[in-house]
């Protein structure tokens, strides 16, 4: 099995955090030193696992965190007690949401779909990293196509991550655990290898 390694070799510039302020990256880095000290385990996934996987700098307009469903509770208590913010349960099935004034964070636990669940294989196969100067874990890339290539809506499609991921680390994906991952929802990932292919 490859070990996923994030490529630095690709990126002419170290990664960096782009967000609306100073205040919002503050925000975020409190989050996850928080989460950290309570000993709360989540992944850092979306734009910011896209940029250490990619080295593609892009907008991050929001910081999205993967849980597993009986920490999730728990985290937003806590952090609505620490940190005075907003918490909600905004999606019982699959997402939770931590608000300071115009500034948020997902915690996502499922995709909407109710298909991938963020379970114990998530975080066996997470990468280390840091974001915003804190030592994290990233999503692992196999569950990041698995649950990307899912979102596939008027208002949002998310097939050029799957394509950008497939590019970056085809090479040291688990391939056997990727198709896995999709089971008998296998069409979804041959879909997304037809189009990059073409």
């Amino acid at each position: 099995m490859s070990q996923t390694m994030l490529p630095e070799h690709r990126a002419p510039h170290p990664p960096r955090e782009v967000a609306a302020t100073a205040t919002t990256l503050r925000f975020y880095r409190r989050v996850l030193r928080e989460l950290t000290a309570a000993g709360i385990d989540f992944l850092v996934g979306g734009g910011y696992a896209l940029e250490r996987y990619l080295g593609i700098g892009r907008l991050v307009k929001d910081l999205d965190l993967f849980l597993r469903t009986s920490d999730v509770q728990k985290a937003l208590d806590h952090l609505g007690q620490r940190l005075g913010c907003h918490t909600e349960l905004t999606f019982p099935h699959w997402l939770g949401k931590v608000r300071r004034r115009g500034d948020h964070v997902d915690f996502i636990f499922n995709a909407g779909n109710g298909v991938c669940v963020v379970d114990d294989d998530w975080f066996k196969h997470a990468v280390p990293s840091r974001v915003l100067d804190v030592p994290v874990l990233l999503c692992p890339v196999e569950e990041m196509i698995w649950s990307k290539a899912f979102v596939m809506e008027r208002e949002r499609y998310d097939g050029a991550d799957v394509a950008h991921l497939l590019h970056a680390c085809a090479g040291s994906l688990d391939w056997d655990r990727l198709s896995h991952r999709f089971g008998k929802h296998w069409r979804i990932l041959f879909a997304h290898l037809t189009l990059f292919g073409f």
